[in-house]
């Protein structure tokens, strides 16, 4: 990435050339995602005539627009990532194409006669090029894959895997060396290691997960002179079989974290690992590393200690399970686990602990809505309900979150390089935002210049009974950082620990697995070094260049020294990109799963009227998310009604300038489903004027008539206008009646002569 800067030619000044990556929109144009962070630049459609989403380009800027936005023209294409092209392949006028599934491509691909294979006119298909896109000519290309019938079930996540360049096919050498491992745990396995067989952990998930990675247990101890509870925390011990470069690990490496879809994983690791070998299931002996801990009355972390061990899952429990027997200690879900109950009974008493000290730490904790789609056998939803969090939710959580903390201090402690789950506090740009975000709302409480999560949490306690709560917590989760992996540690605002760190999911994350390799080679006072690891990706760059162009937290917390060289610490400082970035791409992908999944379920429910609350304000319009639905969809300002709405970004609403009526976060508001775009993943709301009311009242409140014909009038003034209007229709009758009383008789006309 660079900058450069060549003289005009006729010598009054200097164009600047900036390379950027190419992101297109789906009317036509494009933007340039700058290198340098700046302002993306507008290219105009006649110039992403040649160019592809993705290309990696040099533009130059020719104008600015009125209000001030770069836009350029391209000079010269440096890269074009081979990324392939997913679409439906078309055959018209005798001509065989395919319409991009991503329609920020732009343009239909051109496909020889004879480079259709196998693939028939309507179905999936991978494209991959051979000809580039020019300035008078399509892009031209070959089927490289058919992937079926676009209402085949599951075809959505066939399409999200290859648009988002997830992998999802073990090597040939991962497969063949996974075939290769035990089946299960072997006696020279057991050497070396603390065997805890006879202790009741237990593992605690979801009805619909696979693999269990983590298991507890929890007795009463004395810690101290005063009283407290030893919790042992058990991780499965991916890193006894996947050995440092092998093939296993490198594919792991290579995708970073298991991809989540509705009825379907991708997993990080073969399934003989991941729900075999590798996976706590009940009544067989596992491999594990246990963090071992003593934990005061107060919640507070007296003393820890790693080490791995041989386990024996006592029972398989779920959240629903053991949340109703801590409510019922003599109901029917209790009879079943008579003896695992008192363990039950503590680790409810240890959490509570935990939840005392995450209080005093001043951690931010927002209840949020998180909701679960339930497919049919074809893969369609059915319905989407939210999840409900209970005590046995957040028990198996503060659970977790001990573990970490106490992983992360242990390498801290040790001087080792490794991984920290870091979570900045709010850049001042942000910062800035919310204080006057806070302002505008007269909340009576606002955040310094290095603000502290304890204000964060004050902030949502002190709100939470106002009608605004959900807008004022919604600009509080916004104006904080995303979590990256870094093997720097600057803590974690959001839990507002000093240091903290994943160690509890190595089957589903490759930063947990190199967190496992560090803790052991400092448990055996060696040195864990990375393998030489794949080229990096796109992914990988991409949040490399946003990062570097981060504004710093502004003051950064005391870090203890790391031992480690500069080269060092610049392959951790890749591992962590690779694996934040590649979270983000899981993400994307899942996303676009579920978005399509809703837009589908959603075309059954064209015009049908339902209620809902505004999630989102924008200059364009305002995201609602229907309440009985659980899908967000978009009212566009031209559905909002005649008049001007202008976006107050301080408030975050949409206000009208005649009435006076706002839209922002938690406005309830009645909808119909007006359109469903499946190719966009978009859903159009159209406002129902149930709200007549509403608006009346608004206006009233304003002074204004709401008349069909009063155009926004003061009352008064309506009134009067009206009273004229009045009197002039009945002006005309009355004068005819006195010009009849006044005018003499007209005589009645002659009879022409004969």
């Amino acid at each position: 990435m660079y900058i450069k800067n060549v003289e005009r030619n006729n010598g009054a000044g200097l164009l600047d050339e900036i390379d950027g990556a190419i992101q297109g929109h789906r009317d036509g144009h494009g933007y340039v995602v700058r290198d340098d962070g700046e302002a993306d630049i507008y290219l105009p459609p006649n110039e992403m005539r040649a160019v592809l989403h993705r290309d990696r380009v040099r533009v130059r800027i020719v104008r600015h627009d009125r209000k001030g936005r770069p836009e350029g023209r391209v000079v010269e294409i440096l890269e074009r990532p081979p990324h392939p092209i997913i679409g439906r392949l078309l055959h018209e006028s005798g001509v065989w194409l395919v319409a991009p599934e991503d329609k920020r491509y732009g343009q239909d691909v051109l496909i020889p006669k004879g480079a259709t294979g196998l693939a028939k006119a309507g179905q999936v298909v991978v494209v991959e090029l051979t000809e580039p896109p020019s300035l008078y000519g399509q892009p031209v290309g070959r089927v490289k894959e058919v992937l079926g019938e676009v209402d085949d079930p599951g075809m959505e996540i066939e399409i999200a895997v290859r648009k988002y360049s997830v992998p999802h096919e073990f090597s040939d050498a991962c497969i063949a060396q996974a075939r290769s491992l035990p089946d299960k745990v072997r006696p020279q396995d057991h050497r070396k290691r603390v065997d805890l067989t006879d202790v009741p952990l237990v593992t605690i998930d979801g009805e619909d997960a696979r693999d269990f990675d983590d298991a507890v247990y929890c007795e009463p101890a004395k810690v101290g002179r005063g009283k407290g509870w030893r919790l042992l925390v058990a991780i499965a011990d991916v890193s006894h079989y996947v050995e440092t470069g092998s093939a296993i690990d490198v594919d792991a490496y290579e995708r970073a974290t298991s991809v989540y879809f509705p009825r379907r994983v991708i997993p990080m690791l073969p399934e003989k690992l991941s729900n075999g070998l590798c996976s706590l299931n009940p009544e067989v002996d596992r491999l594990c590393m246990v963090c071992d801990m003593l934990i005061t009355a107060s919640g507070e972390l007296h003393a820890y200690q790693f080490y791995p061990a041989v386990m024996h899952s006592h029972a398989r429990m779920t959240y629903t399970e053991v949340a109703a027997i801590l409510a019922n200690t003599r109901g029917p879900e209790a009879a079943r686990r008579k003896d695992l109950v008192p363990h039950f009974l503590n680790l409810h008493d240890v959490y509570r602990a935990l939840l005392k000290a995450r209080n005093v730490r001043g951690a931010v904790d927002f209840e949020t809505t998180e909701t679960q789609i339930i497919c049919d056998e074809n893969g369609r939803i059915e319905q989407i309900v939210p999840r409900v969090r209970n005590d046995a939710h957040r028990l198996i959580e503060e659970a977790m979150l001990a573990a970490n903390v106490c992983a992360a201090d242990f390498i801290l402690q040790a001087s080792h390089p490794g991984l920290y789950r870091v979570h900045e506090g709010p850049t001042p740009e942000k910062t800035e935002i919310l204080r006057q975000y806070l302002k505008a709302m007269a909340v009576g409480m606002t955040i310094g210049d290095d603000p502290h999560p304890r204000d964060f949490q004050k902030i949502a306690e002190g709100t939470k009974e106002r009608p605004d709560a959900q807008q004022i917590h919604t600009m509080l989760l916004r104006s904080m950082q995303q979590a990256i992996y870094s093997p720097h540690n600057s803590g974690h605002f959001g839990l507002a620990y000093e240091a903290y760190t994943h160690f509890t999911s190595p089957i589903r994350r490759y930063p947990d697995l190199l967190v496992h390799r560090v803790i052991k080679a400092i448990l055996t006072e060696e040195r864990y070094q990375l393998p030489a690891l794949p080229t990096p990706g796109e992914a990988h760059e991409k949040l490399a260049r946003r990062l570097a162009t981060r504004a710093a937290p502004p003051t950064q917390r005391p870090k203890m020294k790391v031992t480690a060289s500069p080269r060092e610490m610049q392959a951790w400082e890749a591992a962590g990109l690779h694996c934040s970035a590649n979270e983000r791409r899981a993400d994307e992908a899942s996303r676009d799963v579920e978005a399509w999944l809703k837009c589908k379920f959603m075309r059954d429910h064209l015009g049908e009227e339902y209620s809902g609350v505004v999630t989102a304000a924008t200059s364009f319009g305002i995201f609602v998310t229907l309440d009985a639905l659980y899908v967000e969809g978009l009212v566009h300002i031209t559905e909002l009604g005649g008049e001007y709405f202008k976006f107050d970004e301080a408030r975050q609403e949409l206000r009208g300038e005649r009435t006076g009526i706002r839209y922002a976060i938690g406005t309830r508001l009645r909808v119909q489903v007006s359109r469903v775009d499946l190719d966009g993943r978009k859903i159009d709301f159209r406002l129902v004027r149930e709200d007549e009311e509403f608006m009346a009242r608004a206006m009233k409140e304003k002074g204004v008539s709401n008349g069909p014909r009063s155009e926004g009038v003061p009352l008064k003034a309506a009134k009067k206008r009206a009273a004229k209007k009045a009197a002039d229709k009945k002006a005309p009758k009355a004068a005819v009646r006195a010009a009849k009383k006044s005018a003499p008789k007209a005589k009645a006309p002659r009879k022409p002569r004969r």
